[in-house]
């Protein structure tokens, strides 16, 4: 039996670690962490049970992550480091030294991308997708790529001089552009200038193909018609060069009207200073020189690149018209039980609690649940918090339109959602057109918090129907994140969800919360409080075990907590997808404690935990809770989240016998941690069964949402083979 089946598989056995497992050798760095964790996604692209094109997509993931990762933790670390601060993080490590470490990580996962990006163009060229050069081109190709340049990219280019009469430009953050050598033909005058590649037209550029696909990458275009652009000048040197900017906000504390400020710090971000530059491997000594002084660029702040820059962008190149080369496709599915109530949201919630797996059940649901609120004349309020949406979001349209309709309606909008600000500030803008009550929450708290509620006039009695999730209110993110979508119309679910959202509009803290705690107030309390009842039955000799899942899990506190419930006795199975800050496996320390991720077609993204309560686990007497939150400091700290525990029976055994069994006993798709905070893939014979907990979730309906399912009802831990 393979030890990533943590289902069924002994605990490993401890190892002795060096360094001082009571200081600060105890926890593993944040930063490397997560780097650790774009290196699975990385090795995704490699992996060869993955359709090609989806490994593109893996390799292109890995690039976006790491542009995202730049602009914001980098930046802010690049800043301690600049002013001075050494103050050491968690794991003993200053801000200098983690950089140090990061750019080490960094170059060395660069250059990997670059080789996957060869070997996967190699196996593309085999499929007949071919990524062109200048020197392959045809006569008939240079025809009908000459008409391209000049209907669909000339247009918006905007070759730049550099001299004294034009200062260097300005290239936003994730900039690309081509720095030109020139020299004029008729006098030998030398020219520099600089191309940006503009981000508006598609970076691969379709050919003419009677058999398979090419592509001509967009630079590639430009270089091949700079006579059109530069009449009179040859090309006497050239390299190509990508900037990331520091994306960090910083919003006034005392700032009087948030939407303004935030509007302000939005053009602000535009400016923010160079943290890393990407060049050419090669790139004329001079034209460096230039551009890396005009951008204000350090020399270690500078990375060649022998191969393609901008590696994000190759996403454009995992291609529908290739099915064959991509996963076979997927419906989510329409719960049974709404099915069995003709489609009415109202009607199958009533019947009793339903949990939805997304996206393995549609997403729709939620949509259909407060579209159906905004048309129904017996509703009479809907209060919605809103983190991530998409640009036409269909849950903003049904909030206008019940509030256009006269129903009363609070979205609690949270402005301070990274790289989603402007969109949210779009919508805040259309809800308060059509009526709608907007809240900002709170200036020094982000709302993270997924929580919908819809009153409704029943008889005699007002009836509160409720939903709480563990992901954003995003039909697109919805497709691919996997979250869980929780529908009750319990009154003490009802209360809590009111009271919270009162605290967000009045400020006034909520008490008595029934079934429900909440970030920065009652969370974290809880979980320590949990963690230590698990421990003092582990003292007490009776069964005692965690399991839990997250993306991340970083706050000191809560793993000194879990390292003490380890050495108590107590049995702690943690799925986590990306950051971890708990060293497993330690022995002395950690000894009872391990960590899979779980990486594969799906982004793991729900918040679980569940404490057997003396029982152990599975059992019908154990604790069970989700929740909006990671075990982070900013989470549990600095943000208004949710926990919410499930009483119903039926739910608690889809969580712990069919969500939490099945990560457990993946295989296919499980990375596990070492002492030492790398993860290995699991081992996996060839020719052997390897179960995957998405497989098995496709192919199997959420307990809560069959119409006549009860908790004894959980399926077998098994899906097809190809």
């Amino acid at each position: 039996m393979t030890k990533a089946d943590f289902l069924r598989a002994d605990f490993p056995e401890a190892q002795v670690v060096d360094g001082d497992m009571n200081g600060p050798s105890r926890f593993f760095n944040r930063e490397l962490s997560w780097l650790g964790f774009n290196w699975r996604v990385l090795e995704e692209a490699e992996n060869p049970r993955i359709p090609l094109l989806e490994r593109v997509r893996f390799l292109s993931i890995s690039a976006t992550n790491l542009d995202e990762f730049y602009t914001v933790r980098v930046a802010g670390l690049r800043e301690l480091a600049h002013n001075g601060n050494t103050t050491p993080s968690m794991d003993g490590l200053t801000p200098e030294e983690q950089l140090a470490l990061i750019d080490e990580n960094t170059r060395n996962l660069l250059a990997r991308q670059q080789k996957v990006f060869t070997d996967l163009h190699a196996e593309m060229a085999r499929e007949k997708i071919s990524i062109l050069k200048r020197e392959d081109l045809s006569d008939e190709d240079r025809v009908f790529l000459k008409d391209v340049f000049f209907r669909q990219v000339f247009p918006v280019l905007s070759p730049l001089a550099i001299d004294p009469a034009h200062p260097f430009p300005f290239l936003p953050n994730e900039g690309f552009a081509l720095a030109l050598e020139l020299e004029r033909s008729k006098d030998k005058r030398a020219l520099r200038a600089l191309l940006p590649v503009p981000a508006q037209v598609d970076r691969y550029i379709a050919c003419p193909s009677e058999d398979g696909h090419r592509f001509l990458p967009l630079e590639e275009l430009l270089m091949d018609n700079l006579d059109g652009l530069f009449p009179g000048y040859k090309v006497k040197g050239s390299c190509a060069f990508r900037i990331l900017r520091d994306s960090d906000l910083e919003v006034e504390d005392e700032a009087e009207d948030l939407v303004r400020e935030f509007e302000v710090a939005l053009k602000r971000r535009r400016r923010g200073e160079v943290v890393s530059m990407r060049v050419s491997a090669g790139a004329p000594k001079g034209l460096r020189n230039l551009i890396m002084g005009e951008l204000h660029v350090s020399e270690n702040e500078v990375v060649e690149i022998d191969g393609v820059i901008g590696m994000a962008d190759i996403s454009e190149l995992v291609l529908d018209a290739r099915p064959d080369l991509l996963w076979p496709p997927f419906a989510p599915r329409v719960p049974e039980r709404v099915q069995d109530h003709d489609g009415d949201m109202f009607a199958a919630i009533r019947k009793k609690d339903m949990l939805l797996h997304h996206p393995y059940e549609t997403f729709d649901m939620v949509v259909r649940f407060l579209k159906q609120a905004a048309r129904d004349p017996d509703v009479v309020a809907i209060k919605q918090t809103l983190y991530r949406t998409s640009k036409k979001s269909p849950i903003v349209e049904a909030l206008c339109e019940a509030a256009e309709d006269g129903k009363s309606v609070t979205a609690l909008v949270e402005l301070k959602a990274r790289f989603d600000e402007a969109a949210n500030i779009r919508q805040s803008r259309r809800l308060e057109r059509a009526g709608a009550h907007v809240v900002y929450g709170f200036l020094d708290l982000k709302t993270h918090a997924k929580i919908s509620t819809v009153v409704r006039r029943e008889g005699d009695e007002l009836v509160t129907y409720t939903h709480y999730g563990t992901g954003n209110y995003h039909p697109i993110t919805a497709r691919i994140y996997t979250d869980l979508s929780f529908f009750t119309c319990d009154a003490a679910l009802g209360r809590d969800a009111t009271k919270v959202f009162n605290y967000l509009s009045g400020y006034v803290q909520p008490d008595d919360l029934e079934n429900l705690a909440i970030s920065p107030i009652t969370l974290k309390p809880r979980l320590l409080e949990m963690i230590a009842a698990e421990a003092d039955h582990a003292r007490a000799g009776k069964p005692a075990e965690i399991w839990a899942k997250m993306n991340s899990l970083i706050e000191s506190d809560v793993i000194d907590a879990l390292y003490e419930a380890s050495q108590a006795g107590v049995k702690i199975n943690l799925v986590i997808r990306g950051i971890c800050g708990l060293r497993p496996g330690v022995k002395g320390l950690s000894d009872n404690i391990r960590v899979k991720s779980i990486v594969g077609r799906f982004l793991e993204h729900s918040r679980i935990v569940c404490f057997g309560n003396g029982h152990g686990l599975p059992a019908k007497k154990s604790r069970v809770f989700f929740s909006s939150a990671d075990w982070m400091s900013r989470n549990l700290n600095r943000r208004v989240e949710t926990l919410v525990e499930v009483n119903n029976n039926t739910v608690k055994a889809q969580i712990v016998s069919q969500i939490m069994a099945a990560n457990l006993a993946d295989v296919a798709q499980s990375w596990i941690m070492g002492p030492d905070g790398v993860f290995e893939r699991a081992d996996i014979e060839e020719g052997t069964f390897a179960f995957n907990c998405h497989r098995f979730f496709m192919e199997n309906p959420s307990l809560s949402g069959r119409g006549s399912a009860g908790a004894s009802d959980v399926p077998q831990l098994t899906h097809t083979e190809d």
